[in-house]
């Protein structure tokens, strides 16, 4: 069955295929584990109370048709872009530019903001480096080592990201493994099966469920993935699981390691001291490093191949698309995320536009929940991994991420409908330039 769009965009690929399942697995798992973690202890007591172990599992439900879509999705398309190439197949040329502007703009901010964390995480240790020239010297060392990883080839950015992985669950799971010794049934016994009287379950709901986001950059290489109708649904739901287990065991723990948990500003530093003192809370400040780097890594892996799919596309500079001769990678399209990076970290206020963010992921994974549908009668047949129920588990998606709007505040979203203008004129310009290439035109589905 031949199908035109991505049959020729397949041909258009440069990029050679290196990225088996682990290495996809480590792409979604550090997607949702970055700096997070080491701070929501605190607010989902507050907002849950004893329940809140279970509003991890509860988030990973939400998030679960969520992710499903992007799985069967990405089980049929064997170039790079992910959600780019999605929403330009089922809804057009322009739906698919803003997909990736979408993208784009919000892992960008979360590259720089956590680059600003991982610096403030050396301060810690080293003050100096919190403020002046040390500080723009280690964004630069940050941003710039990201950078040269992505460039030199994917598969040392893949190496480099197990490396970091593998410390940042070294430490994570040491939490967990030393407090089951330590605290024993206490952590069992303390857990309530029913929220408090009172408690904020809409607040805990939403700020949880953004421990899980981020598993959508591991989509976006599937041009460099070997087997992608196999790998890419394996590697995101046995990630989700991974991650969910791991959340609710680090919430257990710290909810008995730590009675007054909600009041801290560092919970899993207060938890580290608690199990261990302070050569504990250095270890898990190594955890901290570990798990920002590899979200840093793995996000300055994935986001620069969208700017790459879509200068393939048409809808960005050529410059974009351009394929380093030795190295093998979307070279141009690394430097100038890092570069773009590197000056929101320095010079950038990151906190009023982190909530445009979150507006801009659920708009672009229901977006993507919308798609299924429409995709599913063209490739179903070509052997990829098929949902369930029909249109049911799409409908649960663009539900969840609905409900989910519902809590966003009235600036972050026009925050992003300011976003969305500017992508707007960023892809008019790009089709007036080069409007042989870009007809618009999608093909029909085959018969």
């Amino acid at each position: 069955m031949n199908h035109a769009p991505e049959a020729m965009s397949e041909r258009q690929e440069q990029l050679p295929r290196s990225l088996g399942a682990w290495g996809i697995w480590l792409l979604v798992v550090n997607g949702m584990i970055g700096a997070g973690i080491f701070g929501l202890p605190s607010g989902a007591v507050a907002a849950a109370g004893a329940f809140s172990p279970l509003v991890y599992v509860l988030c990973a439900l939400l998030i679960l048709p969520v992710l499903l879509c992007f799985a069967e999705l990405a089980s049929y398309f064997r170039t790079t872009g992910g959600p780019v190439r999605y929403a330009t197949e089922a809804f057009g040329p322009f739906l698919g530019f803003q997909a990736g502007w979408l993208f784009y703009v919000a892992r960008a901010i979360a590259f720089s903001a956590n680059s600003v964390l991982l610096v403030d995480s050396i301060g810690y240790f080293w003050p100096v480096a919190s403020s002046g020239a040390a500080r723009t010297l280690l964004l630069a060392v940050t941003c710039g080592g990201m950078t040269l990883v992505n460039v030199v080839g994917a598969v040392s950015a893949i190496r480099s990201l197990a490396v970091l992985t593998v410390l940042k669950f070294v430490v994570l799971i040491g939490v967990v493994v030393v407090g089951i010794a330590v605290l024993g049934g206490d952590m069992v016994r303390q857990v309530s099966l029913a929220p408090p009287e009172g408690s904020d379950m809409g607040a805990a709901i939403l700020l949880l469920v953004y421990a899980y986001v981020g598993f959508e950059s591991a989509v976006v290489p599937a041009g460099e993935a070997r087997n992608p109708r196999r790998d890419m649904p394996r590697g995101l739901l046995l990630g989700l699981l991974a991650v969910a287990v791991l959340y609710a065991m680090i919430q257990m723990v710290s909810m008995a390691a730590v009675p007054g948990i909600a009041s801290s500003s560092t919970p899993l530093l207060d938890v580290a001291a608690a199990l261990l003192g302070p050569v504990g809370a250095g270890l898990l400040m190594l955890g901290v490093v570990a798990s920002v780097g590899a979200n840093l890594l793995g996000t300055s892996f994935a986001t620069p191949r969208v700017t790459y799919a879509l200068a393939l596309d048409g809808s960005l500079p050529a410059l974009f698309g351009r394929v380093h001769p030795r190295f093998l990678t979307p070279a141009n399209s690394i430097m100038v995320y890092g570069a773009v990076s590197f000056a929101m970290a320095v010079f950038g206020s990151f906190a009023w536009l982190a909530a445009s963010s979150v507006v801009s992921r659920l708009l672009l994974y229901s977006l993507t929940c919308a798609a299924v549908p429409l995709l599913r009668p063209r490739y179903r047949g070509t052997g990829g991994f098929v949902l369930p129920l029909g249109p049911m588990v799409p409908l649960l998606g663009i539900v969840a991420c609905g409900g989910l709007m519902l809590q966003v505040s009235q600036k972050s979203a026009l925050l992003t409908i300011g976003f969305l203008v500017i992508g707007c004129g960023l892809y008019a310009l790009a089709r007036w330039r080069s409007p042989l290439k870009n007809s618009g035109a999608v093909a029909p589905p085959p018969g």
